[in-house]
């Protein structure tokens, strides 16, 4: 997945792409709303008051939340209701979000608002937009939620900026919420009738870690079929095993790319080998990448368009349908979707690290990588090279496997069991970013210890990509000619195949 997108993204509630919400929230791109959804969002507004005048029974509108819902809340109190509901749920536990999960967040919630079912304001709505466009950046701890009746503690936390406390991020430091809005030349709104339970009831947190992590997931795939080809050519791989009429029998749209992908890069290459000529097969982790790679292709394009529904719809309950003047409490802000998606994510990306985690052994043990110097160091004994690499590889497939356990599969009930089943999304969502992030460490390790595999070997024999491949990463990482901290260097190839321009590199080789 190769980011493109640079013109302002103006919502709209149905048409925000995943790399729309990867522009906003990580490279700044702007933010409008569409004039449309504005009417909407005005129309929806005006049937909230003739409601609330009418002194009607609405949950969240003239009731509380909740095991409360059959608590009547007075007009006179509906505004000190909105400001309590935000305080109370502002119950987040641990280390905040990365700022762009919650500038994700942000751009996420107010889509969904610009669906108009919410009864909010436009005027909190395009302050929200103010919020993003300016720079003021709402601290969100990480824990708190179940996924269901949305992501409320961490969306809470959110809120409490938008009325002047809390606390935010602006121009890198952290403050209170409401000397960033000031220092940003925003004037914070009190919050009316419905607007807290609008701002806070929905999906938006799980979703945006996952968006994010489907993205980078995305492009670990791509990295992956590169790692492979590099590691293919160091241990003198079969190169029949990547033939394009094997893959067209099993027509996966994944295994036949990834395939596609390892047969590109390794054109023209002297080291890859026939059938038979060196052995007849290769081992699982090289004769097989096409189809484990291919299967997580396919997983995160599932992945991907369940969480393209999901950015553009309506999560909050009660939904309100002005136009037919009527107010449906529903359950759309139940994570499930999101939370199984989630759950596939940390499968998919778990994959990717396991089988590289496994190359890398080829690579450096001196009984499966076909001549080379033990552990790819030129003195062994007095050196131990890649040794305690692969160690840490190994380590962190190992943590991925738990963390890739199923946070779905769980349910607690909550408020007075009135909540007596929920989603677990959000652990999910966090669980697979933290593995999509490991993985890029692995393939890291891989890609480095093929480099140095080939240096022994003659990088000059490699295949038209796979040069090309090899010369970005000795570009930025040297060969380790002697035992040296090698953190450091896996750091930098993990931080080069994560940037936004990294891929059209890789659209080169």
């Amino acid at each position: 997945m190769q980011y493109t997108a640079v013109k302002p993204v103006i919502v709209n509630g149905h048409s925000l792409t995943i790399e729309q919400v990867v522009g906003v929230a990580r490279h700044g791109v702007q933010v409008g709303i569409d004039a449309d959804s504005t009417l909407k969002m005005q129309r929806t507004r005006q049937y909230v008051e003739k409601l609330l005048s009418e002194k009607k029974v609405v949950y969240g509108l003239t009731t509380g939340f909740g095991k409360f819902s059959d608590t009547y809340i007075s007009g006179e109190d509906a505004k000190a209701l909105q400001v309590n509901l935000i305080r109370s749920h502002a119950c987040g536990i641990g280390s905040p979000f990365a700022e762009e999960v919650v500038r994700a967040i942000l751009l996420l919630r107010i889509n969904a608002l610009a669906l108009g079912y919410s009864g909010i304001r436009p005027e909190v709505v395009q302050l929200m937009i103010d919020m993003l466009n300016r720079g003021v950046t709402p601290v969100v701890p990480e824990k708190g939620s179940l996924g269901a009746s949305g992501d409320l503690a961490p969306l809470s936390h959110l809120a409490l900026v938008i009325f002047g406390e809390g606390e935010a991020y602006y121009q890198g430091v952290r403050m209170p919420g409401g000397k960033a809005m000031e220092l940003a030349g925003i004037t914070p709104l009190a919050l009316e009738a419905k607007e807290g339970l609008a701002l806070i009831n929905g999906t938006q947190v799980m979703t945006a870690v996952g968006v994010l992590a489907c993205w980078d997931a995305q492009r670990l795939a791509e990295w992956a079929d590169c790692a492979a080809a590099l590691t293919c050519e160091a241990l003198y791989g079969v190169r029949d095993a990547f033939d394009a009429a094997t893959h067209a029998i099993r027509p996966h749209r994944g295994q036949r790319k990834s395939a596609e992908n390892i047969k590109k890069l390794t054109t023209g290459s002297r080291l890859m080998t026939r059938q038979g000529e060196r052995r007849v097969q290769d081992a699982y982790s090289l004769r097989c990448a096409p189809q484990v790679h291919g299967a997580s292709r396919d997983a995160l394009e599932y992945i991907a368009e369940k969480l393209e529904i999901e950015i553009n719809s309506a999560t909050d309950n009660p939904l309100i349908f002005a136009d037919e003047e009527r107010v449906i409490s529903g359950g759309n802000f139940h994570g499930q979707p999101i939370a199984l998606a989630m759950d596939h994510l940390s499968i998919s990306a778990s994959e990717l690290a396991n089988i590289s985690e496994r190359r890398i052994e080829r690579l450096v043990n001196p009984h499966l990588n076909e001549g080379l110097p033990p552990f790819l160091t030129k003195n062994g004994g007095l050196q131990s090279g890649f040794m305690i690499a692969q160690y840490a590889a190994a380590a962190v497939v190992s943590e991925n496997k738990s963390l890739a356990h199923p946070a779905s599969v769980d349910s607690i009930p909550s408020s007075g069991n009135q909540e007596d089943h929920v989603s677990m999304g959000t652990i999910g969502a966090r669980k697979a970013r933290q593995i999509v992030d490991n993985a890029y460490s692995v393939l890291a390790i891989e890609l480095l210890s093929a480099a140095q595999a080939l240096d022994f070997r003659d990088p000059q024999l490699l295949g038209s990509g796979t040069k090309k491949l090899y010369d970005r990463c000795r570009e930025r990482v040297a060969f380790v000619d002697e035992d040296r901290v090698l953190s450091h260097d896996f750091q930098t190839i993990a931080e080069w195949m994560k940037q936004a321009d990294s891929l059209a590199e890789l659209a080169e080789l």
